[in-house]
């Protein structure tokens, strides 16, 4: 670290990174910027910065030393997140003086001493920004912490413009389990506002009062779902008040998650009957065709149609084993991880993918990879699913590699392609279930958007994580990590 913090260039910096807000970018490739910025500022070995959803938080940025855990889950109950997320706003930490498996990690690759801010907006916990350092005195200088605290404000900042934040579907957003409660006058002007309307619309009783209602009223007796405009579902009931005047009373709750669920319902009936439907048409056809001009047909003729029937039924094959997965809760089960040979396991795996992937595939794997820890069996459907991937979205004669590493904690392979690569914004929306890059009829590429999805159910039952990246000059990078075993 240096002696004083650099806030000449701090503030050259940010300028640069609001400039380039202001053209047009968003997201995940701005926060990285602001991440560098700061790190440089700092003198810092890494930074990185953790989205929290209802569920638990994710690494979604990290640059330095800081940069392999782009992609990792942090768990609700990790007592390291848990300590950092009450208290001060803004801390500083020994990570070889906190326990969880996080910080063990940490302080295993030498970064000893973490600077960390709450990003937080209305009260409400979006994010944790950490700055990390390696062992030494703690610094006199206060401005990292000011840095750090104003950095964490920029970020908050970004999240409630929305500016391509949060990166994940749900977001960090509170549900409102009690209804909504306003009487609204002839007028139409708000006269009666509770809490819970309050916490469910996200309107104050002095912003809602003696105002018209901030949403449709429907006539008496009937019941009207309605979208707000940050994206959440209400559904709304009225009724008259009995006596002088005309007065309605409103009740509404939010039904967000009911109508997420309705959406998946739908899309899952629609994605299923519109992939099924290609390669059962094709088997009935060529299955028609030998039926019916048997004797016409010569050999040639005949053995192309079974390759192609065999070719679309082992497609049809693997579609039901996504779908099934994705329905249940696919991964290990109930068995223990075990260490096992992690370069074995990828080059059985090679052997068995299609041969027209097959011939493309460039497997770099070191002879002396360490053993992972976790469930061999279920490798094959990972290493198949992004070998699948890969290939679909780049051209059939371009190579796909496979390269494996190892550090101190995890034993990590890649899955390189050489396609049309992947937008950043899309790095983790890719992993939604049935999320496509693509929709409608006219999709160039076929799938039903659920062999990511069960790639990091898989991965993340088993303690590790996977994530994607654009590929410098083209392509996409898939990256997975398991721990040692």
């Amino acid at each position: 670290m240096p002696e004083r913090t650099d806030l000449s260039a701090l503030i050259a910096g940010h300028t640069a990174v609001i400039e380039s807000i202001n053209s047009g970018d968003a997201g995940v490739p701005v926060l990285t910027r602001l991440l560098l910025v700061v790190q440089s500022a700092l003198g810092a070995a890494g930074m990185a910065f953790v989205e929290f959803t209802p569920t638990g938080g994710r690494v979604i940025a990290a640059t330095g030393a800081a940069e392999w855990a782009i992609g990792r889950p942090v768990p609700p109950d990790d007592p390291t997140i848990a300590c950092l997320l009450s208290g001060p706003r803004v801390r500083q930490a020994r990570t070889d003086h906190l326990t969880g498996k996080l910080a063990g990690e940490l302080a295993g690759r030498g970064l000893l001493r973490m600077v960390v801010s709450r990003a937080e907006i209305g009260g409400l916990t979006v994010g944790s920004l950490h700055a990390f350092h390696p062992g030494g005195e703690d610094p006199p200088d206060p401005a990292p912490h000011d840095v750090m605290s104003y950095t964490a404000s920029c970020i908050a900042h970004m999240y409630g413009d929305q500016s391509g934040l949060p990166v994940h579907g749900d977001g960090p957003v509170v549900a409102a389990l009690s209804d909504g409660l306003a009487v609204v006058d002839r007028d139409g002007n708000v006269r009666l506002w509770n809490p819970a309307a309050a916490q469910v619309t996200g309107r104050s009783a002095a912003q809602a009062l003696n105002r018209p209602l901030p949403f449709p009223l429907p006539p008496s007796g009937q019941v009207l779902d309605h979208r707000l405009p940050d994206g959440r579902w209400i559904k709304i009931t009225s009724g008259e008040l009995p006596g002088p005047g005309t007065q309605h009373v409103v009740t509404f709750r939010d039904i967000t998650d009911q109508q997420r669920r309705d959406h998946d319902r739908d899309l899952f009936v629609a994605v299923t009957s519109h992939e099924l439907r290609t390669p059962v048409t094709v088997i009935k056809g060529y299955a028609d065709t030998l039926t019916d001009h048997w004797e016409s047909l010569t050999d040639t003729d005949r053995r192309q149609a079974a390759r192609v029937i065999g070719q679309r039924a082992n497609e049809l094959a693997r579609l039901v084993d996504r779908l099934l997965a994705s329905a249940a809760e696919a991964g290990p089960g109930d068995e223990p991880p075990a260490p096992y040979d992690l370069g074995d396991a990828l080059r059985a795996t090679v052997t068995d993918l299609p041969a027209e992937l097959r011939h493309r595939l460039v497997l770099d794997v070191p002879a002396n990879l360490p053993r992972a820890l976790g469930h061999r069996p279920s490798l094959a459907t990972v290493l198949t699913e992004l070998c699948t991937n890969a290939g679909k979205y780049s051209a059939p004669d371009s190579p796909v590699e496979i390269t494996a590493e190892a550090d101190g904690a995890t034993v990590a392979f890649r899955v390189s392609d050489r396609g049309i690569g992947i937008r950043p914004e899309h790095v983790e929306r890719a992993f939604d279930r049935f999320w496509q890059g693509e929709s409608g009829d006219r999709r160039r590429y076929p799938g039903a958007g659920l062999g990511l999805y069960l790639v990091r159910r898989i991965v993340e039952q088993q303690n590790g994580w996977v994530f994607l990246r654009p590929r410098a000059g083209g392509g996409t990078v898939a990256e997975v990590r398991l721990p040692r075993g």
